[in-house]
């Protein structure tokens, strides 16, 4: 399994990103440090602000529980449908807006939803997936999702859909990935359980819904 290499922190948060080739269109643009020290709530202090609940998935005819909090925000219209559920969106809080904008700025890309995981402990994770569903943009070729990750470190697994390459990175506190272009329709990614012993992970997924009113 080939590992990205960390691009080197300037400590002052919105150091450039490292970009990652892919191939077949696809890229990733790795921040190890986007938000600096001073700019990053805790995992915890942030996620008192999310109505954050337990999900469900459908699986071999039966409902199975999701082994993680989330709760889906962004702004009116930015419904989201995965798992045979359609997802309305909740309010923008304080927390959520100001990073969407420090976001928007950074990146040039206007993020209008995210997904928010709050990974409790090692035993909660994410399966092999990928985010390809039609309503993802800016564009069918370029279908954004930025990863922030707040907390503890995780391991983020990528794999090709076809062939055997493969990607790890450690996911830290202020790191964020964006996948670009056609990652979602090459690749699937993860985040595995640990027997490590860590504390919580709250990780903002951003996406752009397109069509969305605004």
């Amino acid at each position: 399994m080939e590992p990205v290499a960390h691009a080197h922190s300037s400590g002052t948060g919105a150091n450039a990103p490292e970009r990652v080739e892919l191939g077949e269109g696809a890229w990733l643009d790795w921040w190890l440090e986007f938000l600096a020290r001073a700019e990053r709530p805790s995992a915890e202090a942030l996620a008192v602000e999310l109505p954050l609940r337990t999900d469900t998935f459908a699986m071999f005819g039966r409902r199975v529980a999701v082994p993680r909090l989330i709760s889906w925000h962004g702004d009116p219209g930015c419904r989201y449908r995965y798992s045979g559920q359609t997802y309305e969106p909740a309010f923008w809080t304080p927390g959520l807006a100001r990073i969407r904008a420090l976001l928007c700025e950074r990146t040039g890309i206007a993020w209008n939803a995210v997904l928010a995981n709050y990974y409790r402990d090692g035993s909660d994770s994410v399966g092999w997936h990928a985010d390809d569903e039609r309503e993802l943009g800016p564009t069918r070729d370029d279908v954004a999702i930025a990863s922030l990750s707040l907390g503890a470190t995780r391991r983020f697994l990528m794999r090709h859909r076809k062939g055997e390459a493969r990607r790890a990175l450690d996911l830290c506190d202020g790191s964020l990935l964006v996948m670009r272009g056609t990652t979602q329709q090459h690749w699937r990614h993860a985040l595995p359980k640990t027997a490590a012993r860590v504390g919580p992970r709250l990780n903002l997924t951003f996406r752009v819904i397109r069509g969305a009113c605004r």
